[in-house]
């Protein structure tokens, strides 16, 4: 295997983990007792109901924009010299991590990902693991490193404009970061911590 198509497998498979065991922690707040789902943490921010609600909205929305960066990357790959291109590219492996990271910088969610408690928690789930499904639908069409072709402006965390590839890892270091905003909720309702974190950019 050429070292640039080796350079995108490993991408590939960097994403595919990440986005795998993402999904599956994911899963496991779904079964969570009621009274934990739906506590409410003193500083006023959102239940765990409400943040598996919000993963799935912003999956949503991001997912739109995959599609038409997929579709995009597809439509182009016909004309490119992918070889050529491959040689320089960099994957933004460090600032994307960082969107991992609850509380790593502010970062004020649009209104439109705002939860509204209309969703079924069961619906939600079903969302989430489609939207999974997608992602490694995307990984699979785009394997021969076609995902570099097709960028879109990405305002969070100054990234700028990232290609599909960084797009699917975003949206699963998104949901990383709320696992970790559940795990406080967690820790507060046992009594584990006192709540001093802002509901700032939650």
């Amino acid at each position: 295997m050429e070292t640039n198509q080796i350079v995108i497998q490993t991408t590939l498979n960097l994403i595919k983990e990440h986005l795998t065991k993402t999904t599956e922690s994911i899963a496991l707040w779904f079964d969570k007792p009621l009274e934990l789902r739906q506590y409410r943490p003193v500083n006023g921010g959102w239940t765990i109901d409400e943040i598996l609600e919000h993963i799935a909205l912003t999956s949503h929305f991001l997912l739109k924009l995959i599609d038409k960066g997929g579709n995009k990357a597809l439509k182009k790959a016909g004309h490119a010299d992918l070889e050529d291109m491959l040689k320089n590219y960099h994957f933004e492996h460090d600032k994307l991590t960082e969107i991992g990271l609850h509380k790593s910088f502010d970062w004020m969610r649009p209104e439109h990902m705002v939860p509204q408690g209309a969703t079924s928690l069961t619906e939600i789930h079903q969302s989430i693991l489609e939207q999974r499904d997608r992602c490694l639908e995307w990984l699979e069409k785009l394997k021969n490193g076609a995902g570099i072709l097709a960028k879109t402006t990405m305002t969070v965390n100054g990234l700028g404009k990232i290609d599909v590839y960084q797009y699917i890892y975003f949206l699963s270091q998104h949901a990383q970061r709320h696992i970790t905003q559940m795990e406080r909720n967690e820790a507060e309702y046992r009594g584990d911590i006192n709540s001093g974190y802002s509901k700032r950019g939650q």
